[in-house]
């Protein structure tokens, strides 16, 4: 059912990066310089089916940009576990663990650069894109076969509501 080497019972909640992640690597810039950033439905999809089980979800992002922070809300996670520009990205995990009263191992983390490593050997879960950096792939206990914007998120999050008896199992799962 699944092909991730981890029990994913044990995961009561997932966390993400943005860029490299739910978004791709390239950026394109507007003419004001703002980052632009391409979404992926499929991924949307199963986070919004993720947090309509209200299953704890996080984005961790260094980014700044607003659009992030309202699309993430319009697939409805809660405001205060969206964490934008996050410099040191562990004090942000560890804020979204300690709310939540969770341990290290029941938090999958998505990753696919450098200052995401830190988080990454300190979650139960550490998972990246096919197109992470090396570094990233040597900390990795699952490494999607997709890439980062291109499916990674939705590849992750329905095999973990697969295994937890949640996609397609209701109503939820078949409107907005």
């Amino acid at each position: 059912m699944s092909t991730i080497n981890y029990d994913l019972n044990k995961i009561k909640a997932l966390a993400f990066d943005v860029d490299g992640v739910l978004s791709a690597n390239v950026i394109p810039m507007s003419t004001e310089g703002e980052p632009l950033r391409t979404v992926n439905i499929k991924d949307g999809y199963a986070l919004h089916l993720a947090a309509r089980h209200e299953i704890p979800l996080a984005i961790i992002t260094g980014g700044r940009t607003e659009a992030v922070r309202k699309r993430f809300l319009a697939l409805g996670l809660l405001p205060e576990n969206i964490y934008m520009g996050s410099s040191v990205k562990i004090h942000d995990y560890r804020d979204f663990r300690d709310r939540y009263g969770l341990r290290d191992e029941e938090i999958l983390y998505v990753g696919d650069d450098i200052p995401d490593i830190e988080v990454m050997c300190t979650c139960g879960l550490p998972c990246c894109p096919r197109d992470a950096a090396p570094e990233v792939k040597s900390v990795a206990r699952y490494i999607s076969h997709k890439e980062g914007g291109y499916g990674c998120g939705r590849d992750i999050v329905e095999q973990f509501l697969k295994v937890k008896g949640l996609w397609m199992a209701d109503e939820r799962a078949f409107g907005w």
